[in-house]
C-alpha cells in the first residue's frame, strides 16, 4: 500500500512539474552559444513584455581554475536569453556588468591571459558574444590597479571606469536594478 502511495505521489508531481516547466535547456536567442535557459510555461507571476529591463551585474568573484568559465558572467547571457525567449524584445533588455576583485582576470585578453596564467582565457568568446550584444561591461580602476591588469590587457570594448563602487551607484541612479549571485 505505502508503495503504491509513493509511486501515485511520484507520478503526480511528475505530471504538475512537467506542465510548468520544460527540462530542457534551450540556447538563445540573443546570445546563442552561453546562457542556456529553462523554459517556465505559464507562469502566474507574468513578465510584462511592455517594459524594459536595466540590470547591472556586480561580477566579483571568478573559479579558482584558470580554464573554468565565469558562470556569475554567463548570468547576464541568462538574463538576455529568458526574457527575450519569454517575448520581450531586444531593445527593452539592457545589461551591464562592473567586474572588479577576483573576476578581474576574466575580462583579459587571451595574449595576456596565457601569459599570466599559460592558457586560454575560458571567458574571451563569452565576452565578445556578450559586447556584440550591446552589453556594457565596466571594469574597476581600482582592481585595476591592485591586480595588475592595466587598461592595455583588457578585452577590446571593456571600459575602464574610477572604481566598481562609483560605476554601480551611476547605474542604479540611471535606474539600473542590481543583481548580486
Amino acid at each position: 500500500m505505502l508503495k503504491s502511495l509513493v509511486s501515485l505521489t511520484t507520478a503526480c508531481f511528475l505530471l504538475i512539474g512537467s506542465s510548468s516547466f520544460s527540462q530542457n535547456k534551450s540556447k538563445g536567442p540573443i546570445i546563442t552559444e552561453y546562457g542556456e535557459v529553462f523554459e517556465v510555461k505559464n507562469p502566474e507571476f507574468k513578465v510584462d513584455t511592455s517594459k524594459e529591463y536595466r540590470a547591472v551585474f556586480d561580477i566579483m568573484n571568478s573559479p579558482e581554475s584558470h580554464t573554468d568559465l565565469n558562470k556569475s558572467i554567463e548570468t547576464a547571457a541568462r538574463f538576455l536569453n529568458m526574457h527575450a525567449q519569454a517575448g520581450v524584445p531586444k531593445n527593452q533588455l539592457k545589461a551591464t556588468l562592473v567586474v572588479h576583485n577576483a573576476a578581474s582576470k576574466d575580462i583579459i585578453t587571451n595574449e595576456a591571459y596565457q601569459k599570466k596564467y599559460g592558457t586560454d582565457n575560458p571567458n574571451r568568446e563569452l565576452i565578445q558574444a556578450l559586447l556584440d550584444a550591446d552589453v556594457q561591461i565596466i571594469f574597476c580602476g581600482q582592481s585595476s590597479a591592485a591586480r595588475g591588469f592595466p587598461k592595455e590587457e583588457l578585452i577590446e570594448g571593456v571600459q575602464l571606469s574610477l572604481s566598481a563602487m562609483t560605476a554601480l551607484i551611476e547605474l542604479q541612479n540611471q535606474e539600473y536594478r542590481l543583481i548580486k549571485f
